[in-house]
């Protein structure tokens, strides 16, 4: 078992490519340390058994909607709305900015896709505006992983399939955090311009802003569309995804006419590669917890951890503490994939809300992915933007405060995550 962690933390600190990473010591494992009898051919089986869940056909048409709003105006729209309604007060870009990856969040289910979209756009107005780099960095990789809350999630997805979590639940349980952290985001970058005397951008006249709305507003029919379809019943959460899809067309094609066959073909061949990259790394994900589950680590591990007979408290600050970790090293798919069989046990038996836990889970996979060494958006950043890597991470401790805060608010009250599925019934 020692040879199995030691091989992957070296192939980690050496740079391997992160499939290498899981692969690599499970074979390595296999090949030296593993029962005469047992076939290799197990982890191409345990594999495909990660593949297999149906709900997993919500990831690709997500990615796929919004690639095809991405390579469109629809992300420069939203962004354009927000901007001459708020720009005119204190920390206004800045608020804009958390405002557009929120929303876009919630068009994207993506954080890449929103560090992209949104941060291309506003970065440098955020720097013609008087804001250092190091800011507008982590102020757009910490705003854009609201799209791990803001429903669609590909990690909601993730963690409903591991776990047989209703999703469409997880979906509407992530809206009250995904609000919460925007509010919080924005409290703090108010008062940071202020402190700072950033200049204050000229107020919009009337006839901006209605030109502004009448142009930004048909963006925020998708999440009306997946969002709403849910709550009301409509849609299941892969019919949303499908719906998803059709209305990104509608709104490229036939409102901002942007969409042409070389960009549709564009667009279905990138979201090809990136679920292609996403199953991989659930298929990988499924193999690696098959063998914890194989070597009987939880049952060696877990009763050091958290005794015998944990409280609620005890298992949700574990449940915290290891996703938080895991997710500063590996991707957040790997890691929900791995770790949610392990504790899922001990949440049946304490009686913790699975969709609560989720909601937690999926916002500690939000701060790991921004947070050093190796969180996943701090790379992501870096090709995007080609800034140094310490300059990436300058200036994310103020918003990794704040969501460890929103962790610990959600703790305390949980219904800030549960009233939208209980009011909705479902």
């Amino acid at each position: 078992m020692n040879l199995l962690w030691i091989s992957m933390v070296l192939m980690l600190l050496l740079g391997f490519p992160f499939l290498v990473v899981l692969l690599g010591p499970i074979l390595l494992y296999f090949g030296t340390s593993m029962p005469a009898h047992m076939n290799s051919q197990v982890i191409i089986q345990q594999m495909i058994n990660g593949f297999i869940p149906p709900s997993l056909v919500c990831v690709p048409l997500f990615i796929l909607a919004a690639n095809i709003m991405t390579s469109g105006k629809a992300a420069a729209r939203l962004v354009e709305m927000i901007r001459v309604n708020f720009g005119h007060f204190p920390g206004g870009l800045a608020i804009t900015t958390n405002a557009s990856c929120t929303l876009f969040g919630a068009v994207s289910g993506s954080t890449q896709a929103t560090v992209s979209a949104i941060g291309g756009t506003m970065r440098p107005m955020l720097l013609k505006a008087g804001y250092s780099s190091p800011f507008t960095l982590g102020l757009i990789i910490n705003a854009s992983d609201v799209a791990l809350l803001i429903p669609p999630s590909i990690g909601f997805i993730v963690y409903g399939v591991v776990t047989s979590t209703s999703i469409g639940k997880l979906f509407l349980a992530g809206i009250g955090p995904g609000i919460l952290i925007f509010l919080l985001f924005s409290i703090y970058v108010f008062f940071y311009s202020k402190i700072k005397n950033i200049a204050i951008m000229e107020k919009a006249t009337k006839e901006e802003r209605r030109e502004a709305l009448k142009l930004g507003w048909p963006v925020l029919g998708f999440p009306v569309i997946v969002i709403g379809g849910i709550y009301a019943g409509i849609f299941s959460p892969t019919e949303a995804a499908a719906a998803g899809v059709a209305y990104a067309m509608i709104l490229e094609l036939f409102i901002y006419k942007t969409m042409t066959l070389t960009k549709l073909k564009d667009a279905i061949m990138d979201a090809g590669i990136v679920t292609g990259v996403v199953f991989i790394l659930v298929g990988a994900g499924q193999v690696l917890s098959w063998l914890i589950s194989f070597l009987r680590i939880p049952q060696l591990i877990m009763p050091g951890i958290i005794g015998t007979d944990p409280t609620q408290l005890q298992l949700i600050i574990v449940v915290i503490i290891a996703y938080f970790i895991a997710c500063m090293f590996v991707d957040p798919i790997v890691a929900i994939y791995v770790l949610s069989p392990i504790f899922q046990p001990y949440v049946l038996s304490t009686g913790i809300d699975p969709v609560f836990l989720g909601v937690l889970v999926v916002l500690q996979a939000a701060v790991g992915s921004a947070t050093p060494p190796f969180g996943c958006d701090i790379f992501t950043a870096q090709l995007i933007f080609r800034r140094p890597y310490l300059e990436v991470i300058r200036h994310t401790p103020p918003f990794i405060l704040l969501l460890i805060l929103a962790t610990v608010l959600l703790v305390l009250f949980p219904q800030i995550a549960m009233f939208i599925p209980e009011m909705a019934g479902i």
